[in-house]
């Protein structure tokens, strides 16, 4: 890092890297679970439900933790990227 250049902070991808974190650790935990992972987090967006992400691994925690809206933000800018 140079001392004699500003750096940039950007909270929208601190943010970003930390949803992407937490959608792979619900993942890997729904997985694991026997869920079909796409489908559970799909069930969660759309009806904003928790009983659709296991509490396995503190997966329903970790989720809940974010809005969905902001989840979904997250998804459509990686998939248009």
């Amino acid at each position: 890092m140079e001392i004699d250049k500003t750096n940039v902070f950007s909270l929208s991808e601190l943010t970003d890297e930390v949803i992407r974190e937490v959608l792979q650790e619900v993942y890997r935990a729904l997985e694991e679970r026997g869920y079909q992972p796409v489908n559970q987090l799909v069930g969660y967006l759309m009806s904003g439900d928790p009983g659709y992400i296991s509490s396995y691994h503190d997966a329903r925690k970790k989720i809940t933790k974010f809005d969905r809206s902001q989840i979904l933000e997250f998804l459509l800018k990686e998939s248009l990227q």
